[in-house]
């Protein structure tokens, strides 16, 4: 375990030793800081990311360097940061203090520069984040908040909102998750031994509707109806 330590030399093996044991402690790292982390860079998800990447990039690079302390460093830094986390969940005070509060930039259709200027966003970002969401006039925008995470949430104006069944106070069918029952040309048995169903059905159905087999299919999912939906490899 000498790579561990600082070296004047590495072989090419302790080299690559060093790489694989970094590798899977960051995946364990990455773990242990939950998908938020990850998904989300808040103030201080930014500085985790940023703090970790930089303590384990150097040992992989200078043999000078031993692993051993990155290693250490990397984990108080991680109770640290679990415990912030907990703090923040406790101590609303502390919450604001860390997060900061949405801002708003657009209102009843008007775009708010102060706004802007507090969250350091141009006219352009703004513009970007809506053609991202398919919204061509600002004007539409009841309100548009920067989030702390560094997103923007819009709300149309009631009358630009898509019509629903709730609108036209009609019934709407319930949430069907269609189940997957073959993907990339495999199987899945415990899906289709939910359905009630077998392979022999199945080769049989793809065969009479589609004319292929189960290998030329990418993606093949079935909802509560029975509707029976195939994605063939192109």
């Amino acid at each position: 375990m000498d790579f561990f330590q600082s070296q004047h030399s590495l072989s090419a093996l302790e080299w690559g030793l060093r790489a694989v044991i970094a590798y899977f402690f960051l995946v364990i790292v990455a773990k242990v800081l939950g998908q938020r982390a990850i998904s989300q860079l808040r103030l201080l998800d930014l500085v985790m990311a940023l703090v970790i990447g930089n303590i384990i990039a150097h040992p992989l690079s200078d043999e000078g360097l031993g692993l051993k302390g990155s290693i250490v460093t990397t984990s108080v830094l991680v109770v640290l940061y679990l415990i912030s986390l907990f703090s923040i969940l406790k101590w609303p005070a502390l919450r604001r203090l860390v997060n900061s509060k949405p801002i708003t930039i657009v209102q009843n259709g008007e775009i708010i520069y102060k706004g802007l200027n507090k969250a350091r966003i141009s006219i352009d970002v703004l513009l970007e984040e809506l053609r991202e969401r398919k919204v061509e006039d600002v004007k539409k925008v009841a309100l548009a908040l920067w989030e702390a995470n560094g997103s923007i949430s819009f709300f149309l104006d009631p009358k630009y909102e898509p019509i629903t069944p709730a609108f036209l106070q009609r019934n709407a069918e319930p949430f069907d998750m269609p189940r997957t029952i073959i993907k990339e040309g495999k199987v899945d048995q415990k899906e289709l031994q939910y359905i009630q169903k077998d392979e022999r059905w199945l080769i049989a159905h793809l065969q009479n509707f589609y004319q292929t087999n189960i290998d030329n299919v990418l993606f093949a999912t079935m909802d509560s109806k029975g509707t029976l939906k195939v994605f063939l490899y192109n």
